[in-house]
């Protein structure tokens, strides 16, 4: 074996190198940043403060009231706050169930023509979603399901990504673990729930973040499939502060900063289990 020269990694060169990347990463990270930061500065702000320049980032006096006429005043945000979370728990512990279990059965269950169907069943990933609106439309029309949360809770419980992702991270397991299942009486369920699923956590963190960062920001859906104003969630809710000669734009950045918040928690509640999982994932033979 050849030696490792620990010493060359602690050469001037390489250190600059190391620090002017950094500086360079952090930088683009801030660039990244700054528009949540205005975000949250104007939403402290009154309207005639909000274009001012140069900009005030911290506002010379903080107004509260942005956030208690979101939250008390004619539009009901907590009723928006309130769909919202109903309908990505939902949709994203439904979406978990059913991509782990096809995962499971693409990769690990051997049946006849099973390579062919998941060839079939990607494929679709070619089709833009917006193809499938009207057809979807007219469907949930007959079924009456318009204007209710089941017109987005239903197509959201299946996903080709999820089902993707989890067969791959399935066929990374190794088949002794089911043999070995096999031989003490466990049957495809008893082996799923209790052997494999366990093992799964970095792609069921990754898919979890994922699946409820895209059904919690979906605006398309909800635009389309809700009429009443009390089954719209945050996104669609947003464009109630847009008002007949205009945008009030400080209600509408106090709205967003509060449907912010569930996604900085869950990102950062996850976020452990998803580096562990990704570092576990990278040192497997």
């Amino acid at each position: 074996m050849i030696p490792v020269n620990t010493a060359a990694r602690h050469k001037p060169g390489a250190l600059f190198l190391k620090l002017l990347l950094t500086i360079v990463f952090a930088f683009f990270a801030f660039l990244m940043i700054l528009p949540f930061l205005w975000m949250i500065s104007a939403s402290f702000k009154v309207n005639g403060e909000l274009f001012k320049y140069p900009i005030e980032w911290i506002p010379k006096k903080w107004n509260f009231d942005n956030y208690k006429q979101v939250w008390n005043g004619p539009n009901p945000f907590y009723l928006f706050y309130y769909n919202s979370i109903k309908i990505t728990a939902i949709t994203v512990v439904g979406n978990l169930l059913t991509s782990a279990m096809a995962g499971y059965a693409f990769a690990k269950i051997r049946f006849r023509g099973s390579g062919f169907l998941f060839l079939l069943y990607l494929s679709t990933m070619m089709i833009p979603g917006q193809v499938l609106l009207v057809p979807r439309f007219i469907l949930f029309d007959r079924m009456g399901l318009i204007n209710s949360h089941w017109a987005i809770i239903l197509p959201g419980l299946f996903t080709i990504f999820g089902t993707f992702l989890m067969r791959q991270f399935f066929s990374t397991l190794p088949n002794e673990l089911l043999e070995a299942a096999k031989v003490d009486g466990a049957g495809y369920w008893r082996t799923f729930w209790q052997i494999c699923l366990p093992l799964t956590k970095p792609a069921i963190v990754t898919l979890l973040i994922l699946s409820f960062t895209w059904h919690w920001n979906d605006y398309e859906n909800p635009l389309i499939f809700l009429r009443d104003k009390d089954l719209f969630t945050i996104p669609i809710g947003l464009t109630t502060y847009v008002e007949e000669f205009g945008t009030n734009y400080t209600l509408t950045m106090a709205a967003s900063v509060s449907g912010l918040v569930p996604v900085l928690i869950v990102v950062m509640i996850c976020q452990k289990w998803f580096i562990e999982g990704i570092a576990t994932t990278g040192v497997k033979g």
